[in-house]
């Protein structure tokens, strides 16, 4: 199978995988952006726990459920985002204020729309949960 965007599949699969009910699922291959993104999910709570599993050909994310991932996905492209038009986004991805994160690549690593929004920078949007 040709994998293109390795982001793109990787929340796909978390996606199908908790549609299922599945506790767990692997994603592969890993990539540092991906376990950036699925720290700040197990931060907010959306992931139980991931792991880095190395096997030699690009890895894997082990990453372990709770049930409480309504959607996720990518935002392709990346569009870039400053901070005074961080609340347009939000009501283009997410269904609801203070509800779900936007995941955003900065110039201080990957964070959430809401640290990105206290530390008073803006990035380019990677993603979001809910």
């Amino acid at each position: 199978m040709t994998r293109l965007n390795t982001i793109a599949d990787g929340m796909s699969a978390l996606k199908n995988a908790s549609d299922t009910g599945k506790s767990e699922v692997t994603i592969e291959p890993a990539s540092k952006l991906l376990g950036a993104m699925l720290s700040i999910m197990q931060g907010a709570g959306y992931i139980g726990g991931f792991e880095f599993i190395d096997d030699g050909r690009g890895g894997q994310h082990k990453v372990h459920l709770t049930g409480k991932i309504n959607k996720c996905g990518v935002i392709t492209p990346r569009f870039s985002v400053q901070l005074e038009e961080m609340e347009y986004w939000e009501k283009q991805y997410l269904p609801g204020k203070n509800f779900g994160i936007l995941m955003i690549s900065t110039s201080r690593g990957v964070m959430s729309h809401e640290q990105a929004r206290k530390e008073g920078i803006g990035g380019e949007l990677l993603g979001y949960v809910y």
